[in-house]
């Protein structure tokens, strides 16, 4: 779970008053993340745009690996043919077709 010191919790009615400097300090480098509260509870967090695409991109990047890695894994495990798998199974082919 990420961290967040007290000047990062802004709750959604004084984001409403005071976006603009807000938005300010974020584009400006002086806070890094800015989390949204509403009814005490955290909702949403505005960060950078370059962060954001950075985020993105390195969450692409994993999801390509996992696919990858299942797909090597599917590449380097044991198969069998449908043929074999009905021998296997004892079930005539001809009844299938029926």
């Amino acid at each position: 779970m990420v961290a967040y010191k007290k000047n990062e919790i802004i709750s959604a009615s004084d984001i409403a008053r005071s976006f603009s400097s807000i938005l300010n300090s974020i584009t400006q480098k002086t806070r890094e993340k800015i989390a949204i509260s509403r009814n005490n509870k955290l909702e949403a967090v505005i960060i950078d745009i370059n962060e954001y695409e950075a985020l993105k991109e390195a969450m692409e990047i994993l999801e390509h690996q996992e696919i990858y890695n299942i797909i090597n894994n599917r590449e380097n495990s044991k198969t069998i043919s449908h043929d074999e798998m009905l021998k296997k199974f004892d079930i005539d082919k001809n009844i299938l077709m029926d």
